[in-house]
């Protein structure tokens, strides 16, 4: 049942945000301000209540698609999301459509995997077999996700766990839960599926196989991203919280004009691989005003992966972070590592890391390719940091930052190719850290060293200093680090770096 209202808000209010929302505190936005083209959508509305039920048991997948259908029918515009719990299967948004969560609303997604099919996903023609996401949206324009309501991707049911994420009374209980155990009895899996599912899809990619039915034995291994959009162009999240996805929790890929407001994402630290957002080879962009509490990183910009990045070869570029908070995660911000495709003209402002393993996280490995450059970084403040404030590291290699160590010097160096990767025209001020395990770590390549890092305005403290590494054109200025053990520098193999700490 469809009807129509005056519905003027939603470009409106958009337009206002990206344009007068906040002043930075920073004094030269270094050209990088952009104002992404807000979603157009139609004055219709319609209640799923029209459509379902929000009683929590309920499987409402059917009814989302009939109201989706019902706006479409009339060009797009608005659904609504009354309170409730609503249990769904997966839920595919439309161009021109809003989905909106008045305040008490819930949309729970099902723990049965079997409602979410395996589907071959095409980024450009780098295709990929993956299980649906619960949400998604793959080359639409003018769609939104806003309101102050709730959606649950049912992640725990996919996600493995890990002993060591737990006490021994969580983790007893977990086992007698059900699910099976590895053979060292590390780590827990939802069943055996799950845990073989690995060797089956590992083999299926190598042989470069498309076959839905083939990979179906690893069906529930392929976690597939909470909410997903590609090739999309006016994309706005607004006011919404997201949690407990089965993969990454956000993750618009090759989109145009993305905003994100308001949003908060909170997953438990223990849930494995559970980036808050992942902006992947997006264009214009911003990022504005969010709260993460997440168990991987916290705002993360990629680019594609390896060879199949490159030849995708999409930057994500012209960005704006500003105004964000995050708690736990692996790092506050993170470039990498998945950067094959490059990031360039990236702005982060008045951001506070709380907790994060490391705070500005910068990283990538042999193979990756890809250039980082352009990126400014200003006015942050973090505190009680169990890893690195500041760190650089090239040898990344999907480990936890807390594992990580320098890259010991290397003989028989791999010659520089369009696979090496390169970060340099990087710029970081006016940051405060109050506790950390390191204070900076910059490591490159000894056959590409990071350069043209400056730091000014730092002041950490910390339990150790400075450490440099394969580093070119490195300049510090007015940076106050006080380290409680070892030198408050270390460098190796650096050159033409100005390293003098403030005393």
């Amino acid at each position: 049942m469809t009807t129509r209202t005056l519905f003027r808000g939603l470009t409106l209010a958009v337009a206002t945000l990206l344009t007068t929302g906040h002043t930075s505190l920073a004094a030269d936005t270094h050209g990088i301000a952009p104002q992404p083209a807000p979603p157009k959508i139609p004055a219709n509305t319609v209640s799923l209540a029209d459509f379902g039920t929000g009683d929590g048991k309920t499987l409402n997948t059917e009814a989302f698609e009939k109201a989706f259908t019902a706006l479409a029918e009339n060009g797009g515009g608005k659904l609504i999301v009354p309170p409730g719990i609503w249990l769904t299967g997966p839920v595919h948004l439309r161009s021109h459509t809003e989905l909106h969560l008045e305040r008490g609303a819930l949309i729970q997604f099902s723990r049965d995997y079997q409602l979410y099919p395996l589907a071959i996903i095409d980024m450009k023609g780098e295709k990929e077999v993956d299980s649906t996401s619960p949400i998604s949206a793959i080359n639409v324009e003018d769609v939104a996700i806003t309101g102050p309501g709730i959606i649950d991707g049912g992640g725990d049911a996919w996600r493995p766990l890990k002993k060591d994420k737990l006490g021994d009374a969580d983790w007893k209980a977990l086992v007698k839960s059900g699910g099976v155990l590895d053979d060292k009895g590390a780590t827990w899996y939802p069943n055996r599926e799950v845990m073989t599912g690995a060797k089956v899809v590992e083999g299926l990619r190598k042989a470069n196989s498309l076959d839905l039915a083939a990979y179906e034995p690893g069906h529930q291994f392929l976690r597939p991203k909470m909410v997903r959009f590609i090739g999309c162009q006016r994309v706005l999240l607004q006011d919404t919280t997201f949690q407990n996805p089965p993969n990454w929790t956000l993750n618009p890929a090759l989109c145009d004009d993305v905003a994100i407001l308001n949003v908060q994402v909170r997953n438990l630290p223990t849930a494995q691989n559970s980036d808050a957002l992942d902006l992947e080879s997006c264009r214009h962009a911003l990022i504005r005003g969010c709260t993460f509490d997440v168990g991987d990183d916290g705002i993360c910009i990629k680019s594609g992966k390896d060879a199949a990045g490159r030849r995708i070869g999409v930057p994500t570029e012209d960005v704006l972070v500003e105004g964000c908070t995050v708690y736990h995660a692996h790092g506050g911000f993170t470039i990498g590592s998945e950067m094959s495709g490059g990031v360039r003209n990236l702005r982060v402002d008045n951001c506070t890391f709380m907790g994060t393993d490391i705070g500005l996280r910068f990283k990538s490995m042999r193979g990756r390719g890809g250039v980082v450059e352009k990126i400014y970084v200003s006015n942050i403040r973090m505190t009680d940091i169990p890893g690195d404030a500041i760190n650089f590291n090239l040898y990344y290699g999907g480990r936890s930052p807390l594992d990580e160590s320098a890259g010991d010097a290397e003989t028989n160096l791999p010659p520089v190719t369009e696979a090496t990767p390169q970060f340099r025209d990087i710029h970081i001020e006016n940051v405060i850290c109050r506790g950390a395990k390191k204070a900076i770590v910059l490591e490159g390549l000894p056959e590409m060293a990071i350069r043209d890092i400056s730091l000014k305005n730092v002041s950490i403290t910390s339990q150790s200093g400075v450490e440099v590494t394969d580093a070119e054109n490195i300049t510090f200025e007015n940076v106050r680090v006080e380290n409680k053990t070892g030198d408050a520098l270390k460098t190796v193999r650096v050159k033409n770096c100005e390293l003098d700490l403030a005393k």
